[in-house]
């Protein structure tokens, strides 16, 4: 009796073992999964601030004076970008989301393109993409959310968790992404909750 029991919870242990290494397995491939948080809400290793002072304060990214860039190290080809914004303007606040450039030309403080506009009354819009506009799916003064999708010569931006847009004519395959700091005329911003998501 004590012999056959023995096997039977062998056989048990034997069965569900295999089991528990996928699990752990799984687990594994999903923390080194396709999703990064480019800011963890702690600091901005990932990115290089260029022309502009950026600093963390309470968890968010406060782009805090200048006209410049918070960078990303990386460079992206098709990526699902997700974050959190809000501007600290009262009015006539502006700023923006720049994605797939290699660049920035001489003597200027930004890329020529592609910027998802932040700027009041323009937010989410795309001027170098036809069809890349919305309107009325910010909250003014509070939190929004951005969810901009990218792949090959394709974007799209959900706003708010709706749909703001899809458009076709993205020409540079691969590039940089930052936040804009535009703040003597655009005010300051925060940026929070920033994940990038790819293939």
């Amino acid at each position: 009796m004590k012999t056959r029991l023995f096997v039977s919870a062998l056989a048990a242990l034997t069965f569900i073992a295999p089991l528990g290494f996928a699990g752990s397995n799984a687990c594994a491939a999903e923390d080194s999964g396709k999703t990064v948080a480019l800011f963890d809400g702690k600091n901005l290793d990932n990115f290089d601030v260029i022309g502009c002072t950026a600093v963390v304060q309470d968890g968010a990214i406060l782009i805090e004076s200048g006209n410049g860039l918070v960078q990303t190290k990386e460079r992206y080809a098709d990526f699902t970008l997700e974050l959190e914004w809000k501007a600290l303007k009262d009015d006539r606040w502006d700023s923006g989301i720049y994605f797939r450039y290699d660049s920035v030309p001489p003597n200027r403080p930004w890329p020529a393109r592609y910027q998802v506009n932040m700027r009041k009354g323009l937010e989410g819009n795309v001027g170098s993409l036809p069809a890349a506009t919305s309107t009325g799916l910010i909250k003014a003064g509070e939190w929004n959310r951005f969810k901009l999708t990218v792949t090959g010569t394709k974007a799209a931006l959900e706003i708010n968790g709706k749909e703001a847009w899809k458009a076709d004519g993205v020409q540079v395959p691969k590039g940089f992404i930052s936040l804009q700091a535009e703040v003597p005329g655009g005010g300051q911003f925060l940026f929070r909750d920033v994940r990038i998501t790819t293939p």
